[in-house]
């Protein structure tokens, strides 16, 4: 990252001093599924290893003593599954508020308007290099408006819903609040906190890992960033956990 990245990063992480906003201080926890199924027929279903990675995270929240007071999901089938499997680590049965504009950008297609021409399953190391390669020349395209993937929303409305919700967030609630959702909605959460612009985006959303936090404050006016990324319920013996699929 370059140093005007790091202005950017510097300037819009600052949270909000006391008084500079009305009303209380809430705390937002957005959490990317568990280790999903890449490489097989349905990608859109946790792995054993993405279940106990989101149930271990519910106990660390359980261990923590945090109480949520609002629970948000994609509809994907992986988001609903990480939910399942923080609320057992949690020892608690909540509902959680479905909103589709948490749901993933569609990869395959993403990359289709790219390079049109059929490519095979990722097989090797170096397969699985090239689908990141197009899939980030794809995310960028489409970001920038040069392309329009198939069966897709343009990219302002993708930003749309993924704002949707954070407007929600910080209008309704006042306490602890958890989103589970994808890398590629909540790097565009954090992107559209910082200011950041498309390239940024796309890097911080291929850097982000399984049943990761990221945290954000928030007010009734914005959110700010705390920290990104991170996996403090997979240290010590459970490193070996850490996964990016």
């Amino acid at each position: 990252m370059d140093h005007a990245s790091w202005r950017w990063v510097a300037v819009a992480t600052r949270l909000p001093a006391a008084g500079d906003d009305n009303g209380p201080m809430g705390n937002l926890y957005l959490v990317r599924h568990g280790q999903a199924s890449f490489g097989t027929d349905d990608y859109d279903r946790l792995s054993e290893l993405g279940a106990r990675q989101c149930e271990r995270l519910g106990e660390w929240f359980r261990d923590k003593g945090v109480v949520f007071e609002g629970m948000i999901t994609g509809t994907l089938k992986r988001h609903t599954q990480s939910f399942e499997a923080i609320s057992r680590g949690m020892r608690v049965q909540p509902q959680a508020l479905a909103m589709p504009g948490l749901n993933e950008y569609d990869s395959e297609s993403i990359v289709r308007a790219v390079h049109p021409e059929p490519l095979e399953r990722p097989k090797t190391a170096e397969d699985v290099r090239n689908h990141f390669r197009l899939l980030r020349d794809g995310l960028i395209a489409w970001m920038e408006g040069r392309t329009q993937p198939e069966r897709m929303p343009s990219y302002e409305q993708f930003l749309g819903g993924v704002v949707d919700a954070l407007d929600h967030v910080r209008t309704r609630h006042s306490g602890d609040v958890l989103i589970v959702s994808s890398g590629g909605p909540i790097s565009t959460a954090v992107a559209h906190v910082l200011g950041a612009p498309p390239p940024a985006i796309v890097e911080l959303n291929l850097r982000m890992r399984n049943s990761a936090l990221t945290e954000f404050a928030f007010t009734p006016k914005r959110h700010s960033l705390i920290t990104f990324n991170t996996l403090p319920h997979l240290e010590g013996s459970e490193a070996s956990w850490v996964t990016h699929t």
